[in-house]
């Protein structure tokens, strides 16, 4: 199977983020993720369970 080609990328002015605080296993652990979505485009959004400080990230 071929890999779809890439678009071609778009400048975004409007987009969202939000923040969660996920709880599991009937509430004895939990973690925070980030979620960020092009409030146009149902199918562009971004989700991630590790949330870090940019100046971390070396």
């Amino acid at each position: 199977m071929t890999p779809p080609e890439p678009s071609a990328p778009r400048e975004v002015e409007d987009l969202r983020s939000r923040s969660f605080q996920i709880t599991v296993d009937d509430g004895r652990d939990s973690f925070f993720a980030l979620s960020i979505e092009d409030e146009t485009n149902d199918d562009a959004w971004l989700m991630s369970d590790t949330v870090r400080a940019l100046e971390n990230m070396r």
